[in-house]
């Protein structure tokens, strides 16, 4: 297993297809895996960076329901069959680390952190205790401490979650068991009407937090957002108030910094001043936008997150940690966590252990079996220091500053918002239809350009980039773009590809 990932950073990763010797030699499973990780490293590693590849190998559901014979049987199927299996998986799964997948908050691979998430898998522990998982528990708390570092905080608390929005509906929970401890026993009789207030931008885990946790969708209180998508903290104040006179308590802000189609970054200075004004906890979900905290360049963005209460940071978006890599920051030294959402069960967290009881880190969660989602981050983060990670973020932003400058040279792109972050949204206008912005049919007609395009280069498997609307915007193309294995080429490319692709609409 040493000789799987001999590269450097920013090696060729091509250099992995070469295997010969075998990585385990014992049963029959156990030669079956060393077969399965040749395929991974041949379909997964090397054709699916590959830019002469492409990104899928596209399949109705019928089609592939049957290539991939889903059906689970009596009798078990040999070897061959199912390293065949294997290969049609890797096949036609969609390559979320080649250069041309443009199409979420998360892309490319690194390939330290990869390494750190076949020996979390394969040490197959839960991160509860000490007594099961000594060396991940002080390795969590020493990356927690670090991402705190950069949040601006000596002080605080945290946890690994199985997602943003997870930590998102914790801060809610905590906001809530701060206000009113009593909810924990006596549940939502014991609680007046809560209110939370967010942007209409902000990602969609806060409404189902609230529902989640019984505060109610209609409790989310809606703030107005400035023209490029962040919140105004002046009646994000007024509303607070209105709140206040009907009765109900303010509960929790929920901040954002990069939203999910815009990538605004709220600002939180003047929101904490709002929050501190009205005591009520400012959340910051920072789950996109966080890694900026490493750039010198780009921190000025999150100016003003160590006033706040919590933060949501997810590396595994921008600083392609893996899936899943999510963190919530606390700057609460009170124990809350644990205070929270402790059940104290008696058969692991015994208070005669004969260790640090402290150290038994699992009743801060909601959770009982927990991945190790720390160690793919604290290996890479090992490998390239703080300031490989920083070069990692400058190096996306400059990227996305080649693109709008290439897009706004060709007819036919329209910029919807100068991007203040790495979401470049965008129309692609057809010749046909350039020019005719008056016709009673312009909008209806540009809202089907970016779908037939995603058809088009899905089927096609050349790249892959989202659209959407928002607010009174028909349809656009949103493209995100973060991956350390995407270059000026993969830019161009992405136009040259759109324009081939919507021509003739």
């Amino acid at each position: 297993m040493a000789n799987m990932f001999p590269l450097s950073y920013g090696q060729d990763p091509a250099n992995l297809c070469d295997i010969n010797e075998p990585l385990i030699d014992h049963s029959e499973g156990q030669l079956f895996l060393n077969e399965a990780f040749k395929i991974i490293i041949e379909e997964v590693l090397c054709k699916g960076t590959d830019v002469k590849q492409k990104v899928c190998e596209w399949k109705g559901p019928e089609d592939l329901a049957l290539l991939l014979d889903l059906e689970l049987r009596a009798e078990g199927e040999p070897q061959q069959r199912l390293l065949q299996r294997v290969k049609d998986v890797a096949k036609y799964s969609i390559k979320t680390s080649h250069p041309r997948f443009f199409n979420q908050l998360f892309a490319g691979v690194d390939y330290h952190a990869l390494a750190g998430r076949f020996l979390s898998e394969a040490l197959n522990t839960n991160l509860f205790t000490y007594e099961v998982a000594p060396v991940f528990v002080l390795m969590e708390t020493e990356v927690l401490r670090s991402l705190r570092q950069l949040v601006g905080w000596t002080e605080g608390d945290g946890i690994f979650c199985p997602g943003g929005s997870t930590s998102n509906m914790f801060a809610m929970n905590l906001a809530r068991y701060r206000l009113f401890p009593e909810v924990k026993s006596q549940g939502l009789w014991a609680v007046p009407r809560l209110t939370i207030f967010t942007s209409a931008e902000s990602h969609y885990s806060v409404k189902k937090g609230a529902a989640f946790l019984g505060i109610g969708t209609d409790n989310i209180i809606v703030v107005k957002v400035d023209e490029g998508g962040r919140i105004i903290p002046e009646d994000l104040d007024e509303k607070i108030k209105l709140t206040k006179s009907q009765g109900a308590v303010p509960l929790l802000v929920s901040c954002t910094s990069g939203t999910t189609v815009r990538g605004a970054f709220d600002p939180l200075d003047r929101i904490a001043d709002v929050c501190e004004k009205h005591n009520v906890w400012m959340h910051v979900d920072a789950a996109w936008g966080g890694s900026v905290l490493f750039s010198e360049q780009h921190r000025h963005l999150m100016k003003g997150v160590a006033r706040a209460n919590s933060v949501a940071w997810n590396p595994h978006k921008m600083l392609m940690a893996g899936l899943q890599c999510s963190a919530l920051l606390l700057q609460d030294t009170t124990n809350l966590l644990k205070k929270c959402h402790s059940a104290n069960a008696t058969y692991l967290f015994q208070q005669d252990k004969f260790y640090d009881v402290n150290l038994d880190v699992g009743d801060k969660t909601v959770q009982c079996s927990r991945k190790v989602d720390c160690l793919k981050l604290w290996l890479m983060w090992k490998a390239v220091g703080s300031i490989g990670l920083a070069e990692r973020v400058d190096k996306a932003f400059n990227l996305v500053r080649h693109l709008v400058e290439q897009m706004k040279k060709r007819e036919g792109f329209h910029l919807l918002w100068e991007p203040e972050f790495l979401n470049v949204c965008f129309w692609f206008i057809p010749p046909s239809m350039r020019g005719k912005e008056g016709n009673a049919d312009y909008q209806d007609r540009l809202a089907n350009v970016a779908p037939v395009i995603k058809e088009r280069m899905i089927k096609q498997g050349t790249m892959m980039v989202g659209y959407q609307p928002l607010g009174d915007k028909v349809n656009f193309f949103r493209m995100i773009v973060l991956s350390t294995l995407v270059s000026k080429e993969d830019m161009d490319f992405s136009l040259d590809e759109i324009e081939r692709l919507g021509n003739d609409l």
